[in-house]
């Protein structure tokens, strides 16, 4: 199944809180700058939990404790299905997305629902694939000319080649965190 970039934050978001209102989504959206990730204003939440609602993804039900003015919100928690397409989902994008990919980013956040093993593993495969997209751009480069080829054909290939070095050697200092946080955790066990 197929979901936005939109409908992905809301998942985590609302995984995250167990259950959330459009209100809280859109307060906590602001208080961590996601809309420096997904182009989305107010009216794309509650665009995109009514398509979470239809796709089976998150179930809906009025607060009644709700106190003063105003209409009861509906509140959100995600399915058991919706849990693991979020599972599955940050799979895939921690270990295929290209270089500069909000899916990448978007997966960062969603790294607690993972175990550290999955993460690793994935950010690994993701390793894997974008040294053997830089390996790719760097036969294109060679087979074009090379230093023959004129500077502004030159940046294009640069480019993209230094994001991945880049994108690798965060991944490395990544994976290195995760591994000594887990180490630390069995140590406190």
């Amino acid at each position: 199944m197929d979901i936005t970039n939109v409908e992905f934050m809301l998942l985590q978001i609302i995984c995250e809180r167990k259950e959330a209102s459009g209100y809280e989504i859109n307060q906590l959206i602001k208080e961590r700058g996601y809309r420096e990730w997904v182009d989305m204003g107010t009216t794309s939440i509650y665009v995109g939990l009514k398509k979470l609602s239809n796709k089976q993804l998150v179930n809906s039900y009025l607060d009644t404790t709700k106190q003063g003015k105003g209409p009861m919100p509906k509140k959100f928690e995600v399915t058991n299905h919706g849990v693991a397409l979020l599972k599955q989902i940050t799979l895939e994008y921690l270990s295929t997305s290209r270089e500069r990919d909000n899916k990448f980013d978007l997966a960062l956040a969603a790294i607690p629902f993972l175990t550290t093993n999955e993460v690793v593993t994935a950010l690994q495969k993701r390793n894997d694939f974008l040294t053997h997209v830089a390996s790719n751009i760097n036969e294109k480069f060679e087979s074009q000319g090379g230093l023959r080829l004129p500077l502004h054909v030159q940046a294009l290939f640069r480019h993209p080649l230094l994001l991945i070095k880049h994108e690798i050697e965060f991944m490395e200092i990544l994976i290195k965190d995760l591994l000594e946080i887990n180490d630390d955790r069995r140590m406190d066990e």
